[in-house]
């Protein structure tokens, strides 16, 4: 089982921003936040459900290639609602919210790129 993951970002605060819009829509929010002064490194900080954080972002030189994370949600209306979050806050579009059969018959996603190119993904896996 993963505890947590996460991605590292150019623009840390307008990352901040982003995540904080996008993740809201299915109920993340920022939990955590450490100065290099603290983790001895970088800046990061973290985003979950609370109580506790599992994706965080960190300053630096973004992941070559980018990375795919995807968010499990409980229902197709959070995909919509994450995708609609992530796109006005600057997301550009990778996949519009709709069936993926070709994974499995349930399979509802949306894909965005967040401001680094990372593809971020929110999928439900119930039936409609």
């Amino acid at each position: 089982m993963i505890d947590h993951t996460g991605v590292i970002v150019s623009d840390f605060e307008g990352a901040k921003a982003f995540y904080s819009a996008a993740l809201s829509a299915i109920g993340y929010q920022l939990l955590a936040e450490f100065p290099a002064a603290v983790t001895g490194h970088t800046d990061v900080a973290g985003f979950g459900a609370p109580p506790k954080p599992d994706f965080w972002i960190s300053r630096g030189s973004p992941n070559k290639p980018p990375i795919h994370v995807a968010f499990r949600v409980d229902a197709r209306e959070r995909v919509d609602a994450f995708y609609r979050a992530a796109m006005a806050a600057g997301g550009r579009d990778n996949g519009r919210p709709g069936l993926r059969a070709h994974y499995h018959p349930n399979y509802y996603a949306a894909f965005v790129l967040d401001p680094d190119g990372h593809n971020i993904e929110a999928v439900c896996h119930e039936a409609g």
